[in-house]
């Protein structure tokens, strides 16, 4: 540990101040016999601080991007936070904003191309009208005097699968780079915490590696699955309890502060600002995914707890974001009420119409857009195999992505939107592309033959006189000579 005023002792009694910001500075005190060589007498010949901008052997040391930097300071937040479990971190607001931490996070922010929010200013308008450096030093001034105030959230819906609306909320841009500088800062502290059987909006986590550890579970002979459902998680996650959660590993009251600004912000919707509601975390803010990982961590941990109402009975989790499921050999009705009155107590709820629970040798279930099921034979031997297919919901919205692209970009010529056509496809398939586990030819299959009626029908309306693409060639046209993708000999990249 670093005694009291940042400095550690070294060999020597030379003293070593180590700033986050900084380059290491060597700082002279007294006499420093063992302090011996070219470049360390260099160093101290002054009373001043001197920067070491380079090693032992005199050749310069590389100049490290904004990235390299903030993933060097997440390491070493993420050793403490492993090796001290119940290390209360406290000194963090001032790391939020430094200049190279509000860089990346503006340059990660940028890359997601995310709208306007309610002021209406996109990244082009803010680096036309001011630059990005006048607008993070903005950032940082405020920060530093401690007069920001976040702006209402853009209330938007977008449709579900099921036909209901989903609610989104779109910060401001300045919004969004503080939060990603926010969460570059404390995320490392709390994915020291997470169990390994979340995978939902982590690093090196992805849908796919949920999918294949259903995979071995279901070949380990775990069968029973209790396909959960949580109603309306991300509003209804209740803030004190969020908060207690936090500060269980924050100390720093400036960045429980900035947290709790960013729960509490005003909503604005058709035309009106309304005041928070004391629970939830709106979908579409940066932040929010890692505050609902907080807060399901607590189900995590209980399900694998030595001891608990779980782990005898050899019960596991997949979970991604609010989505889980519990798979065991048997999952008794003790384990399942347990969870229910745990869930409770959190003041979360299971929706009971769509949480079941499936033997899944005889039954199929989805989870994250794939359809588990046990098939049978294709040669008519007496036995099934796990097939892993993209659900049948999942065909069906990306017909719909399809036809919906196809009315919009009616305009264009056959090499742009073969072009735009092509994104649609290669993000559905590459997703439901995983070697090995998933078998998507069929799915794959049924897309081709949408896209050779919808072509046909797209291409005989688009213009009164016939011509070679109002036939049933039009997809054979485009894919040879306009470079889309035949879905039926994609191979992912």
């Amino acid at each position: 540990m670093t005694p009291r005023g940042g400095y550690k002792r070294k060999r020597n009694d030379a003293l070593i101040r180590e700033e986050s910001d900084e380059s290491i500075v060597a700082v002279k005190r007294g006499n420093f016999r063992g302090a011996k060589g070219l470049y360390f007498r260099n160093a101290f010949e002054e009373r001043s601080m001197v920067r070491l901008d380079t090693n032992l052997q005199g050749t310069p040391r590389p100049k490290q991007t904004d990235e390299e930097r903030v993933r060097d300071f997440q390491r070493k937040l993420y050793r403490k936070a492993k090796e001290d479990k119940g290390f209360r971190f406290y000194v963090l607001y001032d790391k939020v904003r430094l200049p190279y931490v509000l860089r990346e996070a503006y340059r990660l922010s940028r890359a997601k191309k995310g709208a306007p929010g309610v002021d209406g200013k996109s990244f082009e308008d803010i680096e036309r009208e001011t630059g990005s450096e006048a607008f993070l030093d903005g950032i940082r001034l405020e920060l530093e005097t401690k007069t920001y105030k976040p702006s209402p959230v853009k209330r938007v819906y977008i449709p579900k699968a099921n036909g209901k609306m989903r609610p989104l909320g779109i910060p401001t841009i300045k919004d969004r780079v503080i939060q990603r500088a926010c969460k570059i800062v404390i995320e490392p502290i709390f994915e020291a915490d997470f169990e390994e059987e979340s995978y939902g909006f982590r690093p090196k986590k992805s849908a796919a590696k949920a999918i294949v550890k259903i995979k071995e579970n279901l070949e380990e002979g775990r069968t029973e699955v209790l396909d959960a459902d949580l109603s309306a998680y991300f509003d209804t996650i209740p803030h004190h309890e969020l908060l207690v959660l936090i500060g269980m590993r924050i100390s720093d009251k400036n960045v429980i502060h900035l947290i709790k600004l960013w729960l509490n912000a005003p909503i604005f919707e058709d035309g009106e600002t309304r005041s928070g509601k004391g629970c939830g975390t709106p979908q579409g803010g940066v932040i929010s995914p890692l505050l609902a990982n907080i807060y399901m961590n607590l189900v995590d941990k209980a399900v694998k707890r030595i001891g608990g109402a779980f782990r005898p009975y050899g019960v596991t989790i997949v979970r991604y974001a609010d989505d889980f499921i519990l798979m065991a050999r048997n999952l008794p009705p003790a384990a399942i009420a347990y969870l229910k009155n745990m869930l409770a107590r959190m003041k979360l709820t299971l929706n009971e119409e769509k949480t079941r629970i499936v033997d899944a040798k005889r039954e199929s279930f989805n989870f994250l857009g794939f359809t588990f099921e046990y098939a049978d034979d294709l040669h008519g031997r007496d036995r099934k195999y796990l097939r892993i297919t993209p659900s049948a919901k999942a065909l069906q919205r990306i017909r719909d992505n399809v036809r919906d692209y196809v009315k919009r970009k009616r305009h264009l010529g056959p090499h742009d939107f073969a072009g735009g056509l092509n994104a649609i496809l290669r993000g559905w398939m590459n997703y439901y592309s995983i070697q090995g586990v998933s078998y998507p030819k069929e799915a794959f299959r049924k897309l081709r033959w949408y896209l050779v009626d919808r072509l046909y029908r797209f291409f005989r309306r688009k213009s009164q006189r016939r011509c070679k693409l109002s036939n049933r060639g039009a997809l054979r046209w485009l894919v040879e000579k306009q470079g889309l993708i035949d879905p039926t000999r994609y191979v992912r990249g």
